[in-house]
């Protein structure tokens, strides 16, 4: 299978680059940036494309890996083009194949999106742990399984998901990387207000950061929960929040509400009454 890859951004660089070095067959790259395709074809030992068209026919596959709202408009200057059999993949979490290629059962082509479950935060080195990634595959079933064969072949899991939930699915991951950045930042910040500097700030937290995610890793969540909450703490947790600002005690509540529904899995016969009750849960 021939594929081709247009848009020469970290995903496009991750993904050629990972392709190549398991021995697949990576037709080149194409992007509006002639610069930046030139880089890529560099980086991945492949070709640079000068057109649009030219990829689209030397390819079986093609990876759009340009930014979420390109994708459509990238789709709609394809469309026309000789499409029939050809498999079309973007790698969008939030956008179902269907939205990003309409018409395209009416081209003879088969629409995906292909998702790998991994923060590509750097366009040269991503590759190397792209082997770890699960890729999340939605789309077209009549090929569905030859697309995630690629990636089987590879060694990497792949899980299938409905259009309906790409929304879902995409929110779930953002919390869990995003989102979990923004709570480290909140506490850098109050280790600053004690006298840290940020640097020396995020090097203290590091073993408690990497530890837990490393147990929830291998244990849950359930099995991972430690702290006040946990332990049902009230004076601990009533300190706690006077020493945080209104904003800050507002994500400490609703964060704590999430930690005591864990608590209770964890110890079914523990009471966290007066801490729903401080908390102003009850």
């Amino acid at each position: 299978m021939r594929t081709g890859i247009i848009g020469a951004g970290k995903v496009g660089c991750s993904l050629g680059k990972y392709f190549r070095l398991n021995n697949l067959k990576v037709t080149g790259y194409y992007d509006v940036n002639e610069n930046l395709a030139k880089e890529a074809a560099t980086f991945t030992e492949t070709t640079f494309i000068e057109d649009l068209e030219t990829i689209v026919r030397i390819s079986d596959t093609l990876f759009l890996t340009v930014p979420d709202d390109l994708i459509t408009t990238v789709w709609n200057q394809m469309k026309d083009m000789s499409l029939e059999g050809k498999f079309i993949c973007h790698c969008s979490g939030a956008l179902s194949a269907g939205d990003a290629f309409p018409g395209i059962d009416k081209c003879g082509a088969f629409g995906y999106s292909v998702h790998p479950l991994f923060a590509v935060s750097d366009k040269y080195n991503s590759y190397k742990e792209l082997s770890h990634a699960y890729f999340v595959i939605e789309g077209d079933e009549k090929h569905r399984e030859e697309i995630a064969g690629i990636f089987n072949n590879l060694g990497n899991e792949v899980r299938y998901i409905a259009a309906k939930d790409k929304v879902k699915y995409h929110c779930a991951a953002a919390v869990c990387s995003n989102h979990v950045v923004a709570l480290i930042q909140e506490s850098l910040d109050l280790m600053q207000e004690c006298g840290f500097d940020e640097e020396s700030a995020l090097k203290a937290l590091a073993p408690i950061m990497l530890g837990n995610m490393q147990h929830i890793a291998e244990r849950g969540t359930v099995n991972s929960l430690t702290g006040p909450v946990e332990r049902a703490d009230v004076k601990t947790v009533e300190k706690h929040l006077n020493c945080l600002d209104e904003k800050q005690q507002m994500l400490y509540r609703l964060l704590s509400e999430v930690l005591i529904s864990i608590g209770e899995k964890k110890n079914p016969g523990r009471d966290y009454g007066r801490l729903k009750h401080i908390l102003g849960n009850e």
